[in-house]
């Protein structure tokens, strides 16, 4: 009687383990320092995802939700209704893409997901509207809301938010979210498309969350520093109609306030201000409060801006780029920001972080971000530690099957993109094409963004010199703000400047190593090899140093090393794809970035 009893337990001990525990069906291929803290999380990635429109009252909506997906599963493109879940035990963790080792399934190109969860609203947000947001889903979504469906959003790298008040029941509310991606290569899809190397991703990959707010709120804001003329152009959209104030802090001390209507620009003056650079990243706090017509308060959002510019100008004689008035050496990593373990993803918030701290502890000012964007608090980061930025747009790569469609597709995505990460200072340039892989009317394209942000530089086509082979080169487009050559290994052979753009190297380097233990399981390559961490170190100060040789007598601004990490097939990078590993002596390293960059510093005297 006595051992039915203690295997009994036992065995409903087991069982209760299983149940709790999350299980993954799969081996993790290549685990990082944060997949292990990222599986164990209730709520992964906790932290509020809109640094710069932030609201103190919010909930996450993070975690396991119910799904179902694969072609079988019903059609998710703009569904009408919500399919049932009937029979569904299968969870997903969000956002990690089904695809990733995170999500719990790792499946492969679903082309239809859906995913269900429950909520509850708290006691304390009543009489509020609630606001559903999502950071970003790839590509097709229709949000539906006890059955009932809110709304659709298309493109997959910018976020996007619904109200959902009308659909909302006391107690437990449910929500179901369809994504559509087929991966076809007919919207903007960098790297995970059909033609892009790496792992293919879809569905949510950002945070989504409720936050409560009056029928009258702040649905969007537009930054703009004008250091000459000394103030901040500001932009406060809403839902209705209020009047706006703004105050500009540094630290607890007001720096100026303003008052405006909503939806007209005005300004705050911003007297002396301290400029934001990569080596001194000042950031003033911003408060912005809508009023009602009784002068009551609406809406309450918490902020913040850098006061730096960029723009071309000559240097004896020699076009360049002017940080703040000044020649600074733009010398940076291609950053892809893939993961082992959350491909498009971070695993964590740390895991977020390390690869910028990385670079900056390194002796870089400047990261190019390859094919991709990244959440929010990716770019706070960037612009808390001081790294500048180059954002690409993701290639899109059959537009020529259907060029009413695709074309109009690229061109809506990337304006979206450049409206969500506008306020950022620490994006310089934006990057619409990339080795013609997709390339169209680059030219126009390039002049509409010069002119739809004209703060920023504009590098139209970066890598115009090398051609996918399935299409035919569209080459320069003489335009822009860069004459833009990738080399590899290079640096020699880089472009130099001409009469109106400056010269920039926008890959370069490529050099690989082998670290045992640390790769992807597949065939791994590079462009060239060392067989050492010293002898590659060595590799990259004389890559470095002729960098300087470009830099000083031939008109180069800008160089952009390959890459931050291995990723996936490539090994590459100055760190392992599992970021375990640095390949290159750092402190080396950092000696000879800031070597070139000072010496750039000082062709200003």
């Amino acid at each position: 009687m006595t051992s039915i009893t203690i295997a009994s337990r036992n065995f409903c001990l087991a069982l209760l383990l299983v149940c709790s525990a999350r299980v993954y069906a799969q081996q993790a291929k290549l685990p990082t320092p944060w997949t292990e803290a990222a599986q164990k999380a209730e709520v992964p990635l906790n932290e509020y995802p809109r640094p710069q429109l932030q609201r103190t009252d919010w909930l996450n909506l993070n975690g396991k939700w119910d799904y179902t997906g694969g072609k079988s599963a019903p059609n998710a493109l703009n569904p009408q209704s919500a399919a049932s879940f009937e029979g569904v035990n299968q969870k997903i963790l969000v956002p990690y893409c089904p695809e990733s080792y995170l999500s719990g399934i790792q499946k492969k190109q679903e082309i239809n997901l859906w995913y269900r969860r429950t909520f509850e609203i708290p006691a304390s947000w009543k009489g509020k509207d609630v606001l559903v947001n999502f950071g970003a889903v790839d590509h097709d979504a229709t949000v539906f809301i006890n059955g009932k469906k809110v709304g659709s959003h298309s493109g997959g790298y910018d976020g996007f938010s619904f109200n959902i008040t009308p659909y909302l029941l006391k107690g437990k509310n449910t929500i179901v979210v369809a994504a559509y991606d087929p991966n076809d290569g007919k919207a903007p899809s960098g790297k995970n498309g059909p033609r892009g190397d790496y792992t293919f991703s879809s569905g949510i990959w950002q945070t989504v969350w409720l936050e409560p707010v009056a029928h009258t709120h702040i649905t969007g804001i537009k930054l703009l520093p004008d250091v000459d003329g000394k103030r901040l152009k500001v932009l406060v959209n809403t839902s209705g109609a209020g009047s706006v104030t703004a105050v500009a802090l540094n630290g607890r001390k007001e720096v100026s306030q303003a008052k405006a209507t909503s939806g007209t620009y005005f300004y705050l003056p911003i007297d002396k201000p301290e400029l934001w650079s990569p080596e001194n990243p000042f950031l003033y706090d911003l408060k912005i409060t809508l009023h009602n017509s009784n002068a009551s308060v609406a809406d309450e959002v918490s902020s913040y801006f850098g006061m730096r510019d960029i723009k071309l100008a000559k240097l004896n004689g020699v076009v360049r780029p002017f940080i703040n008035g000044k020649f600074m050496m733009q010398l940076g990593l291609l950053d892809q920001g893939y993961w082992p373990d959350g491909v498009l993803t971070a695993p964590t918030e740390e895991a977020l972080k390390f690869d910028i701290e990385y670079t900056k502890n390194a002796g870089y000012n400047l990261i190019r971000k390859h094919m991709k964007t990244e959440p929010q608090r990716f770019y706070y980061w960037a612009d808390k530690m001081g790294l500048m930025v180059w954002q690409d747009m993701p290639a899109i790569w059959y537009q020529n099957e259907d060029t009413t469609v695709n074309r109009r597709v690229f061109r809506k995505e990337w304006k979206a993109i450049i409206d969500e990460h506008y306020n950022s200072p620490s994006i310089v340039t934006w990057v619409p094409f990339n080795e013609n892989w997709g390339a169209f009317d680059v030219k126009n394209i390039t002049n509409w963004t010069k002119q739809y942000d004209p703060s920023r530089l504009v590098n139209g086509n970066s890598g115009f010199n090398n051609n996918p082979d399935y299409q035919k080169p569209y080459g320069d487009p003489g335009n822009g703000d860069y004459v833009d050559t990738h080399i590899y290994v290079g640096p020699y052979g880089a472009s130099v400047p001409d009469a109106k753009r400056a010269a920039s190297l926008g890959e370069f380097g490529g050099v690989g190593l082998f670290v045992r233990d640390h790769m992807w399981p597949v065939e791994n390559n590079a462009y060239d090899y060392e067989p050492t961490k010293a002898r590659l170190t060595d590799r990259y100060v004389f890559l470095l140093d002729r960098v300087e040789q470009l830099m000083k007598y031939k008109g180069l601004s800008v160089a952009i090393y390959t890459q931050t990490t291995d990723v996936e097939h490539e090994v590459n990078g100055v760190l392992t794809y599992d970021r375990k590993v640095e390949k290159m002596e750092t402190k080396r390293i950092r000696e000879v970035n800031q070597a070139v960059i000072q010496a750039g510093r000082e062709m200003n005297k």
